[in-house]
């Protein structure tokens, strides 16, 4: 169970003690400071989840520490300011400086509880909120019967209750990352935050002060990895990190502790790592990409998700989540897949993997009309080339690119005659071109149109 770490900071000690016996008798973990200076110090040490903050001490003001931690309005956990002296002014320039809330001494101990309970919520559901907007809903487990998701599913409620670390690898796209929200959700760490990281869009100049964090005159930035504390940090395309940060990170792991870029000052963490890769681990270390010691620090419990066309009897039930997901997420009218377009798309290969399948429904859910999707929007929708016919396009690498080309061209659009039966019409939309530019583009490839054919 997380538990939330809140720094008080108010020069009067009678205050300290009261507020502190109290949010510890409710099962908060409570940090004190006597004014500004301690204050700094102590976020400096830990990242606080929520600070109570006094407005008047004889250091430093409160708002000059608001104005401090704020970066553009926007604080990196909530602040609740605390003053007996308070005024209209002073309130609204703390709520414009990010400032959850202001309340007035003396305290209404029940109200300062409800308080931080809502501010701790709210913190949360925004958080959560961010990942939403990237992964459509919220997933209480993998969507799908077929026996290897059955199986997963066991594994992972095995896995889950345990703290030990979990090295998750798939294919790009096959749903690493629901996976490892799943474990998170079943996982006594699940009050607690969930970080997820994409190393390979982490740029490589700035890849350490992301995950761990910086410190420049009195600004501190909070990394990843200590935005994870109490909780889990996923590590997604944990193959392609840096040597640099390869070894930083295995100090993070080994003495749980690390310090901030410019920071003097060790800094505790407490986190579950789950890493994903696409890569196969055990051959970067073998080629010297991947630190060995690393490795093993991350591969205590393995996790192989199969490609989608391993299981494709799930792919009737993904199009149904995602089509109720899209819907109500974007507000768009409600659409059902044909049996025929079903079929089609069970027996489609999918490179792409469950995201392919994703990007596939919210394209025709916004695109398309009508209740249902058919076979024909479907083909459109992958451009209408089976599998035979790119292998056969594309299979002689060794023609110049403008052969190659019209190879390609030829057999994609001898396909799409075929489905309709050599109509340039139909063909045109299906191909999404204009019907002259298509008349052209068969002429130049020595494809015969249905009027040819009749003559």
């Amino acid at each position: 169970m997380s538990t939330a770490h809140i720094l008080v900071v108010d020069d009067e000690p009678e205050i300290r003690r009261l507020v502190r016996e109290i949010l510890e008798d409710e099962g908060y973990e409570v940090t004190v400071a006597e004014g500004g200076n301690e204050a700094r110090q102590a976020r400096r040490a830990r990242r606080p989840d929520l600070t109570l903050l006094d407005i008047w001490m004889p250091d430093i003001d409160g708002i000059s520490l608001l104005k401090e931690w704020s970066n553009g309005g926007t604080l990196p956990s909530p602040v609740i300011m605390m003053s007996g002296h308070g005024s209209v002014e002073t309130a609204i320039e703390a709520t414009r400086l990010g400032a959850y809330d202001f309340i007035e001494k003396p305290l209404s101990l029940a109200k300062l509880l409800l308080t931080v309970e809502r501010a701790l919520e709210a913190d949360k559901l925004h958080k959560e909120n961010i990942g939403l907007r990237r992964h459509v809903q919220s997933v209480a487990e993998p969507v799908g019967k077929s026996p290897p998701i059955q199986q997963l599913r066991e594994q992972i409620k095995r896995i889950a209750p345990h703290e030990s670390w979990v090295l998750i690898s798939g294919e790009p796209g096959s749903g690493k990352e629901t996976f490892a929200r799943t474990l998170h959700a079943l996982s006594a760490r699940s009050s607690g935050p969930f970080v997820d990281v994409s190393v390979a869009s982490l740029a490589r100049e700035n890849a350490a002060a992301e995950l761990f964090g910086s410190e420049e005159g009195g600004h501190i930035h909070f990394g990843r990895l200590e935005q994870a504390n109490g909780g889990t940090l996923f590590l997604d395309d944990v193959g392609d990190m840096d040597p640099a940060i390869q070894a930083r990170l295995l100090g993070a792991l080994q003495t749980h502790s690390f310090l901030r870029l410019g920071g003097s000052e060790p800094v505790q963490t407490n986190v579950r790592i789950i890493a994903a890769t696409h890569r196969d681990l055990r051959e970067e270390v073998q080629a010297g990409r991947f630190r060995e010691d690393l490795y093993f620090h991350l591969n205590v419990v393995p996790l192989t998700i199969p490609p989608l066309r391993d299981h494709c009897e799930d792919v009737p039930d993904l199009l149904n989540f995602y089509v109720n997901a899209i819907v109500d997420q974007e507000n768009l009218p409600y659409r059902k897949f044909s049996v025929a377009a079903q079929n089609r798309l069970r027996n489609y290969g999918w490179p792409g993997n469950v995201r392919e399948l994703k990007n596939l429904v919210q394209r025709l859910l916004i695109l398309g009309s009508g209740e249902e999707i058919s076979l024909a929007e479907v083909d459109a929708a992958l451009g209408a080339l089976p599998r035979e016919a790119v292998t056969t396009a594309t299979a002689n690498f060794d023609l110049p690119l403008r052969e190659a080309r019209d190879q390609f061209e030829k057999a994609y659009l001898e396909h799409l005659m075929a489905k309709t039966g050599g109509s340039v019409g139909k063909t045109a939309k299906l191909a999404g071109i204009e019907r002259t530019h298509l008349y052209r583009k068969l002429r130049s490839l020595g494809i015969a149109a249905k009027h040819e054919k009749s003559e």
